[in-house]
């Protein structure tokens, strides 16, 4: 799992202190210095710097569906001694960042109330559900809204029918963006940078229809800009096809994007084409000019 930043129903952060005091955290654990881990030759800000990446490389070690980790499995994942896992684990439960329930860790509220601050994917899930839910009822179809993050979609929001279960995705796990209908509705938006980055991350195929090739998916990506949508051909998972379409900021580059998944057998274009990109609409156009 990559820590990412849902729900912003709750104001929880912002009715509370500041979110920069809320960051420091409790008073006996703000400095994590060279008690923690001993610096010898390193400089004090070498020190903290090292022991920063230490933590967030133990948030690091849970993947999407995995509710609790023991220590062993942690300081394994982490690559760090059993000695410093615990002391920085201990450290991160008073944050609030992990919690323990007897011999297990989880990942804590804190992560929660911080990543319902998060902009861009807040305002996207509460304004995108209630068009989610209603396209999901009309065409008894998986409705997924997703962005796209260092070369994978991030799903923020999966509503859907009763075969749900047959697509192995969750709300906070990913997928590669290349061979995704979300992430190609995205990419085709997006500024290269963002091509290149899902490029440079390794175009590896989920299934034998996966798009392997840079000028394959360079092909792909401006088919998806003449139509407006992009279409998942049992690129992700077999017997699942998709369409998805792009939800556009000011700048006319992609915030997101919002998806129609059904059984390959059922799928029909020109019925769910139109009705995804007109909920793709209705979301940008809401929210243009607020991320």
């Amino acid at each position: 799992m990559s820590i990412q930043r849902s729900t912003p129903g709750s104001n929880s952060v912002l009715d509370g202190p500041p979110l920069s005091e809320a960051v420091r955290g409790p008073a006996s654990t703000r400095a994590i210095d060279s008690e923690t881990e001993p610096c010898d030759a390193e400089t004090a800000d070498n020190c903290r710097d090292a022991v920063l990446t230490r933590a967030f490389r133990i948030i690091d070690a849970f993947n999407p569906g995995e509710h609790s980790l023991s220590l062993t499995e942690l300081a394994k994942r982490a690559g760090l001694p059993k000695s410093t896992a615990h002391r920085l684990i201990s450290q991160l439960e008073e944050w609030g960042v992990l919690e323990r329930r007897g011999a297990r860790i989880r990942l804590g509220l804190q992560l929660f109330e911080w990543g319902s601050a998060v902009p861009r994917q807040s305002i996207l899930k509460e304004r995108g559900n209630t068009y989610a839910e209603s396209l999901s009822r009309a065409t008894r179809t998986v409705v997924q809204i997703g962005i796209v993050d260092a070369g994978e979609v991030l799903y923020i929001s999966k509503v859907g029918a009763s075969f749900e279960s047959r697509i192995p995705t969750s709300v906070g796990s990913r997928m590669p963006a290349h061979c995704t209908g979300l992430g190609k509705a995205v990419l085709a938006f997006s500024c290269p940078d963002v091509v290149e980055q899902a490029v440079e991350r390794g175009l590896a195929p989920r299934t034998r229809h996966s798009i392997v090739s840079k000028r394959v998916l360079a092909d792909e990506l401006a088919a998806v800009r003449e139509r407006g949508a992009a279409i998942d051909r049992e690129e992700a998972v077999l017997g699942i096809t998709c369409v998805a379409a792009p939800v556009l900021g000011s700048d006319g580059f992609a915030i997101g994007a919002v998806s129609a998944g059904c059984a390959s057998l059922q799928f029909n274009p020109g019925f769910l084409l139109p009705l995804v990109r007109q909920v793709s609409q209705q979301i940008s156009d809401e929210l243009r000019g607020r991320v």
